[in-house]
C-alpha cells in the first residue's frame, strides 16, 4: 500500500467500557529504524510489513506512506537491527458510523496509554465518535510510536488527566 495516509489521532477514556464495541483485535510489535523519515517494521500475529512515512505538511493531519508486507523470518532479522526501544501493543478494530476505530492499548513502558486513530478519505471529511473517544492529539508528535520507543509514556504520562493515565 502506498499513498497519502490521513488520519486522526484520540485518547481513549479509561472509564469507558470501549473493548466490548472491538470486532478483532492482535497483538503488534514493531521497531524502528535511524533515518530522515520514519522507517519501522511491524509484525502483526503472522503478517509483517516494512513502512516509510514522510514528514507531514498539515499538522500531523496527512502525510505520505508505503507500506510492503514482508516475511515473518525478513521482519525478525530486521527487528534485530532496529534502535532501542521496541513498542509492543494491541490493537483493536471498532466500526462506528463508517469509519474503523483502530485502538491501541500499549504495554511495557508505554503500559496504560490508550490511543485510537480513524483514517479518513478526505481532510474535511466529518468524523463522528463514539463516546468512549476522548482528547483530541492529532499532530502531537508525543503520540507518534517513533516518539514513544524514545520517550515512553511512563516518563510524561502525569502530564495527562487523569481519564487517560
Amino acid at each position: 500500500m502506498s499513498g497519502l495516509e490521513i488520519e486522526r489521532k484520540f485518547l481513549v477514556h479509561k472509564s469507558k467500557d470501549w473493548k466490548k464495541a472491538a470486532f478483532s483485535s492482535s497483538r503488534i510489535q514493531q521497531g524502528y529504524f535511524s533515518a530522515k523519515h520514519t522507517v519501522r517494521v511491524r509484525v502483526r500475529d503472522e503478517k509483517a510489513y516494512l513502512t516509510i512515512k514522510g514528514a507531514s505538511l498539515d499538522g500531523g493531519l496527512s502525510r505520505y506512506e508505503f507500506e510492503k508486507e514482508i516475511s515473518l523470518e525478513e521482519a525478525r532479522r530486521l527487528l534485530e537491527l532496529c534502535e532501542p526501544g521496541k513498542i509492543d501493543k494491541r490493537r483493536y478494530l471498532v466500526n462506528y458510523e463508517g469509519h474503523l476505530f483502530e485502538i491501541d492499548e500499549f504495554y511495557g513502558d508505554n503500559e496504560g496509554l490508550v490511543m485510537a486513530e480513524a483514517e479518513l478519505k478526505d481532510a474535511n471529511e466529518t468524523l463522528n465518535l463514539p463516546e468512549f473517544i476522548g482528547m483530541e492529539v492529532t499532530g502531537d508528535s508525543r503520540f507518534y510510536n517513533s516518539h514513544l520507543r524514545v520517550h515512553p509514556f511512563k516518563l510524561w504520562r502525569d502530564a495527562l488527566p487523569k481519564e487517560y493515565r
